[in-house]
């Protein structure tokens, strides 16, 4: 049995194949971070941008209740002491982690940003 020699449109095709096969191989050492504390302040970056949007709610939802008038000047204080304490950990975890409060503003394309 003789071996199969390719044709030239099956050559050309191997070629772009083997072509894109080495722009990916090249590619993906740059993707996969294997550096922990990239790992670590990327996951860190994630939590903390999901903390802040969940800080941001809650502050709104805070002063929607304060204009309509549904708490009582203790939970206004107490909430008040809670946005304040909450903010002061935020800025003590950005530090630890390097990060700017520009960093947690995630990009969602064409939405825009996220904060």
């Amino acid at each position: 049995m003789q071996p199969k020699t390719l044709s030239v449109p099956e050559e050309s095709s191997l070629a772009e194949f083997e072509g894109e096969l080495e722009r990916l191989t090249e590619a993906l050492p740059r993707r996969i971070n294997s550096d922990p504390e990239k790992v670590e302040q990327g996951l860190a970056k994630l939590v903390l941008t999901l903390i802040e949007l969940l800080r941001q709610l809650l502050e709104k939802q805070a002063v929607r209740r304060i204009e309509a008038g549904s708490l009582t000047p203790e939970e206004i204080e107490r909430m008040g002491v809670t946005f304040l304490r909450l903010e002061e950990k935020m800025v003590e975890l950005r530090a630890l982690f390097g990060l700017t409060e520009e960093d947690l503003n995630l990009s969602l394309g064409p939405l825009g940003d996220l904060l």
